[in-house]
């Protein structure tokens, strides 16, 4: 998830923790558990951007650093807040409930996170819910907010970091069922309409939870298209885009193309955009592709041109955006 709703989630939990005994310090501890993960950022200041991408999410979202910092972080705050009655176990079981909390969320998202880095690269992704869904972040956010307005004796705190926790558990559970629904409708679909795939996956699109970018296809080409939890129709128009492998023979080897290929789980085609070569990982969708189906992806990197793929996740995320797009993607979201 994005960073503003890992510092309001934690700062609910800091408060659910040690509010009472520690004050509003306890959210800043809570805060710096559930942002501590994100460090990874540092490497895009020395690996490229193939290194880059398998690097974030990697080993400081698996189970071994959430251990380490969880002891790190407990052993510090129990010296740091003496004399308490706060038991270095308990504050070990806070710290690494905080930090679980943090790669167990970011599991729901497309991008896929390294429990079990460095014995396994294996990366986990239950593609539920967008990496920046506001009606994921509204809650914990408006709790948050009030947690710090409200005095430290005030009886309403901990109304407030429940609230801000339940409702995004909630939302959570809910944007979980609706992946089960999606994918049911899907592989009926995908049967129906005799689409022929070795793999598959279903995504949601930008910003909500309600209309679903589907993929499914075999090393030749991948059948692209949108379902949304509205559809009435039994039906996905689909668009083909073939995988183009062969135009990859000239870079066979290439450490950065397979690294690339790895981090894509094999959800990926070849183009050429000009004199470049492009490879898109289609895990990330299209740009505005429910409204055209044959645009780009969301993530195409330069081959030929490795120095302008620096913002390569974000930079087709919104791009050709504006308020009659946004209104396209709602209308396509409550179904056809």
């Amino acid at each position: 998830m994005d960073s503003l709703t890992h510092i309001a989630l934690g700062a609910c939990m800091g408060e659910a923790f040690a509010g009472k005994k520690v004050g509003k310090k306890a959210m800043l501890w809570g805060i710096l558990a559930q942002s501590i993960p994100d460090i990874d950022f540092v490497t895009a200041f020395w690996m490229n951007t193939p290194g880059n991408l398998l690097a974030h999410r990697g080993f400081t979202h698996s189970i071994l650093f959430m251990l380490i910092m969880a002891v790190f972080l407990a052993l510090i705050a129990e010296k740091w807040h003496r004399p308490h009655n706060i038991s270095f176990r308990r504050w070990l079981f806070f710290f690494a409930a905080v930090i679980s909390g943090h790669i167990f969320i970011d599991a729901f998202n497309n991008y896929g996170v390294g429990w079990f880095e460095p014995f396994s690269h294996m990366r986990i992704s239950f593609n539920s819910i967008y990496v920046a869904d506001p009606f994921f972040s509204i809650w914990s956010a408006i709790a948050c907010i009030a947690l710090l307005v409200l005095g430290r004796r005030s009886h309403s705190r901990k109304t407030w970091w429940r609230f801000g926790l339940i409702m995004s558990a909630l939302y959570l559970g809910y944007c979980s069922v609706n992946k089960w629904k999606i994918d049911s409708d899907v592989n009926r679909i995908l049967h129906k309409q005799a689409i022929v795939h070795s793999r598959y996956f279903t995504t949601p699109a930008p910003l909500q939870n309600w209309l679903w970018f589907v993929v499914a296809g075999n090393d030749e080409g991948y059948y692209v298209g949108f379902r949304s939890l509205f559809d009435s129709q039994k039906k996905i128009d689909f668009q083909y885009f073939p995988r183009n492998d062969s135009l990859l023979k000239p870079m066979s080897g290439n450490e950065d193309l397979l690294k690339l290929i790895r981090f894509s789980k094999q959800f990926y085609t070849v183009e050429k955009y000009g004199d470049s070569l492009v490879f898109n990982d289609l895990r990330f969708g299209q740009i505005i592709g429910w409204k055209d189906p044959t645009e780009k992806f969301a993530f195409h990197y330069f081959l030929d041109y490795p120095n302008d793929n620096k913002l390569v996740v974000q930079r087709g995320r919104f791009a050709r955006w504006d308020w009659q797009v946004a209104k396209s993607l709602m209308k396509r979201a409550a179904g056809n």
